[in-house]
């Protein structure tokens, strides 16, 4: 984990995928983030799947990096607990409610600078998670078999909860750079980010909107092929399904030379009135044709051949795999330097983990580190964050209120 922003410290109060995101985010890049929940665990603590011993393998890989505290988030006494712990670290990331007990207004009385990040569902206040904000976007209808006729055919749902990652991502960028106005002015922020703004916010910046506004209509559906530009998948003689893509000149005089279709091409350009070389337009228009040819060659070769010789290129490629494969692809993980296997983890089991995303030449990425057990750090935070005494810690564990490690 690089230790870009180790002088800074959060509390993060939340569940699920985007605001515990956030947090690994900021971790990741050297914060002390301390994730506070409920002493029986929060509401993703057990989240599908589960190891035979009941840990849960997406809770311990959001939360990497992480230091944990687990106090009776239902009692007044422990909901007082996470308030001074928020006042007094004076960062904040939750998707709690703002009408709850851990409301910027019920912080910031003691902590008139906070700067708190809260993920909300829809703007007007309606809930939300990533799969329902999905339908309103407009994208699973837009997805599958260019063929399937549209008046009958149903959405198809990416199985990525991609709008919570997207909002995670977003909500360290804008707790990071309320900090850094903070830094500045001295002013505290308030920034809610709702996950239904992000969908939404995401089509207006694509351009989508857009387009559907000035079509008067949706786009056509168009299977695995690129949109706009030309690319799809292909099968090779040897039953291999793979994608490739072309959006440059370069790319494109790559896979026709690969391919050995520099004949077709130049008799479909004839008979089109178009030169492919020129752009995506001429390419997409008739990707239909272009598509019919780059299969009928794709299903004389075997992979390896077509795989060399797209190399050799410098083609734009990658092989359809499943996920146990790509788990499992010594090229996608145990050569690639993000991974470092490691059995440092709640659950015990070993496998690859994730250093941050960025690669910072010069700087060491160091190793990736464990999630915590819940609770595992309870009694650090409370004496150095608040200062209670290992007496008045004690005190706590004994009425249940706080709750030291489950490791055991």
């Amino acid at each position: 984990m690089y230790g870009l922003i180790n002088d800074l410290s959060i509390i993060e109060a939340s569940s699920f995928v985007a605001s515990p995101t956030a947090g690994l985010y900021c971790a990741q890049m050297g914060a002390e983030v301390i994730r506070v929940d409920h002493k029986e665990g929060g509401l993703d603590y057990d989240r599908y799947m589960l190891t035979k011993e009941g840990r849960s393998l997406s809770w311990e890989n959001l939360n990497r990096a992480k230091k944990s505290v687990a106090l009776d988030l239902r009692s007044g006494e422990g909901r007082e607990l996470l308030v001074e712990l928020s006042a007094k670290t004076g960062n904040l990331i939750t998707n709690l409610p703002e009408k709850s007990f851990l409301s910027h207004d019920a912080v910031a009385a003691t902590c008139s600078d906070l700067v708190s990040v809260r993920i909300m569902g829809w703007h007007d206040g309606r809930q939300a998670m990533d799969f329902t904000v999905n339908a309103a976007s407009g994208y699973p209808l837009m997805c599958g078999p260019e063929d399937w006729d549209e008046a009958t055919a149903p959405p198809v749902n990416q199985v990525l909860p991609a709008w919570d990652f997207i909002t995670g991502a977003y909500c360290a960028f804008a707790l990071i750079a309320a900090i850094r106005h903070r830094d500045h002015t001295g002013e505290g922020s308030q920034l809610r980010v709702p996950l239904g703004d992000v969908a939404i916010g995401t089509v207006a910046n694509s351009g989508a909107m857009a387009e559907m506004l000035y079509r008067g209509a949706d786009r056509e559906r168009l299977g695995n092929a690129i949109w706009g530009a030309f690319g799809r998948d292909f099968r090779s003689l040897d039953n291999t399904r793979f994608m490739v893509a072309a959006l440059t000149a370069k790319q494109w005089a790559g896979l026709v030379k690969a391919f050995g279709v520099e004949d077709e091409i130049a008799a479909l350009e004839k008979e089109c009135g178009v030169r492919f070389a020129d752009g995506d337009d001429p390419r997409f228009k008739h990707r239909h044709a272009l598509f019919d040819l780059f299969q009928s060659r794709a299903g004389t070769m075997d992979w390896p051949e077509l795989k060399r010789r797209m190399a050799a290129e410098g083609c734009t490629f990658e092989r359809y795999r499943t996920m146990h494969e790509a788990a499992n692809d010594p090229v996608l993980v145990d050569d690639n330097p993000l991974f470092k296997r490691t059995s440092a983890n709640p659950s015990g089991f070993e496998y690859p983990a994730t250093r941050s995303f960025a690669n910072i030449p010069g700087r060491d990425a160091g190793e990736p580190a464990p999630a915590p057990y819940l609770g595992e750090h309870t009694e650090e935070v409370l004496s150095t964050r608040l200062g209670l005494s290992s007496g008045a810690i004690g005190a706590l564990v004994d009425r249940d209120i706080a709750r030291l490690s489950d490791k055991d």
